[in-house]
């Protein structure tokens, strides 16, 4: 891709098979709590940090509900799973990062808090290929604003329409092409519609497709 100067990766589905476990520790939390998975409101979620969400499931699930206790139960449960499973690598991850970055600077902008994301990215060996991490944590508005975004690029120095962002969410597709980045969605749980396509430059199945324009 022509005036790629740098490359932004989100980590949650894109890096990381974190979303699967999100999945099942919101299904655990919700039965536990009485809550219908009828709701849609995970794939809502799906992006944003703990303002966001805060937000998103009081108007799905009222202003009485609980977020705090829920929230607590689904990180319970996820550091249960973290810990005694580990987290795997999302397909071609490592050798996708291996592949780029020697042709370009890479940063990370995740609307995970910023100490699950140096623990994860440790973990999986892959915290040293980013040169820096825009974390949830540090804006006040995740996915789908353009903050997160808008953020990573200033850490480097490298203007928003001179970097491609890679993503995997709806959310995070807005968020990125509202910064003015070029973006590649690799979908993971919820695929694209033609209005998110319409902000994609690419939609591969696989990290592995970036080979191919990068």
């Amino acid at each position: 891709m022509e005036k790629i100067e740098a490359i932004v990766f989100d980590m949650d589905g894109v890096l990381l098979d974190t979303e699967s476990i999100c999945d099942r520790t919101w299904a655990m939390a919700a039965k536990k709590m009485g809550i219908s998975t009828d709701v849609d409101f995970i794939n809502e979620c799906r992006g944003t940090n703990f303002h966001d969400t805060t937000i998103i499931l009081k108007r799905c699930l009222g202003e009485d509900f609980d977020v705090e206790g829920f929230m607590k139960l689904t990180s319970e449960y996820f550091h249960e799973i973290e810990f005694g499973e580990g987290i795997p690598l999302m397909p071609y991850a490592k050798e996708i990062l291996e592949y780029l970055k020697p042709k370009y600077p890479l940063v990370l902008a995740s609307s995970t808090r910023g100490e699950s994301v140096k623990r994860q990215l440790t973990n999986a060996a892959l915290i040293d290929f980013f040169e820096t991490r825009t974390t949830g944590d540090m804006v006040t508005h995740s996915k789908p604003d353009p903050e997160i975004y808008k953020m990573a690029c200033a850490s480097i120095g490298i203007a928003p329409e001179k970097c491609l962002a890679i993503e995997d969410s709806p959310n995070g597709i807005k968020s990125a092409a509202a910064a003015g980045l070029k973006v590649i969605m690799i979908p993971d749980k919820i695929q694209p519609t033609e209005k998110i396509k319409a902000l994609c430059s690419h939609v591969f199945d696989s990290l592995q497709g970036l080979k191919t324009v990068l």
